[in-house]
């Protein structure tokens, strides 16, 4: 299913049926690191996803908060955003984390020793595999 990546509610729809995501951090080396996350969308596109609060990718983000992060690892469709990532504290950390527990019940989002990460996306590129020849949109936000 291709979408138009300006229109954040279908954009949104997609990353909560996917489910899933890789996001890619920046390591103080300079090299790329990758990890698989469950990731939740708002309706304005918002992205948020938890991890452990010593994760390498915590580290990282302190550092650098750029993250690449690709959603659709089934299916012909895949979405890549490019954006600027923040971890979540006091009232956003709460908001965030409520949102994410609300599409992944029974998370530790808001737990002791867990991070929220949220994700204001800036580029956006819908590839569809399906389509001969491919689909390829893209989007600056």
């Amino acid at each position: 299913m291709s979408f138009d990546p300006r229109d954040t509610a279908a954009f949104a729809d997609f990353v909560r049926r996917q489910g899933r995501a890789v996001v890619a951090t920046v390591a103080q080396s300079g090299a790329p690191e990758a990890a698989l996350v469950g990731v939740a969308a708002l309706d304005d596109g918002t992205l948020i996803f938890d991890t452990r609060d010593d994760s390498r990718k915590i580290h990282n983000l302190g550092r650098n908060g750029r993250v690449a992060i690709v959603v659709g690892t089934e299916g012909d469709v895949t979405v890549q955003v490019e954006g600027v990532a923040t971890i979540a504290s006091g009232a956003s950390r709460d908001r965030h984390g409520t949102a994410y527990n609300e599409q992944f019940p029974g998370s530790r989002a808001l737990d002791q020793g867990f991070a929220v990460v949220v994700v204001q996306p800036e580029w956006v590129r819908v590839y569809d595999a399906s389509a001969r020849p491919a689909v390829v949109t893209e989007a600056n936000w």
